[in-house]
């Protein structure tokens, strides 16, 4: 049987990241998290706090985990409830940002769905709504949105749950299909 799987999605500052960590929690039932980090500070001090108070708020007994830039490893690597927070900073990351037509990245979705659709543990993922900002006035802002946007779309259509989280509030968003099931069940 595999795990479940959910989507949270927010903007900057929008709590996406405490509704995940509520969500995992409460389906993990007291074991540990995994909390796989895609976001690495090099040197900003502003991310460098940021990073500071998400740990502080965490259990101790979670363990927090580079995600690397072969994400899709790395999480099949993993066993039991995993946060993977978040999808925006590994994108900003990886080879295929820097490619003028995104070349890589349907190979980068399709690895990182298969992973999480594969995977026994339950899974929370977190990422940015690139959807509602500004539109990006340069070529890879641009590509930033799209890969984002494009991988958020893969994930949610295999997730059984898809959350929107606006001004720190939750909003369950239905299937895209109203017939169907749900995820991947």
């Amino acid at each position: 049987m595999s795990g479940r799987l959910a989507l949270v999605l927010g903007g900057t500052r929008s709590g996406k990241s405490r509704e995940a960590e509520r969500l995992v929690a409460r389906w993990a039932g007291g074991a540990p998290v995994t909390y796989l980090a895609t976001a690495t500070p090099d040197g900003d001090e502003v991310l460098a706090a940021r990073v500071a108070a998400h740990r502080a708020r965490r259990p101790v007994d979670w363990t927090t985990v580079d995600a690397g830039p072969d994400l899709a490893a790395t999480l099949r690597s993993l066993a039991g409830p995993v946060l993977l927070d978040a999808l925006g900073p590994w994108v900003a990351g990886s080879a295929f940002l820097a490619s003028p037509t995104l070349d890589g990245l349907d190979a980068a979705v399709a690895a990182l769905v298969g992973a999480l659709v594969e995977r026994s543990g339950d899974t929370v993922v977190v990422s940015e709504e690139v959807g509602l900002a500004v539109h990006p006035p340069t070529a890879v802002g641009r590509r930033f949105v799209d890969a984002v946007g494009t991988l958020n779309q893969a994930v949610a259509a295999v997730a059984d749950d898809v959350r929107l989280v606006v001004a720190g509030r939750a909003l369950v968003l239905p299937p895209a299909d109203p017939d169907e099931a749900g995820g991947r069940r």
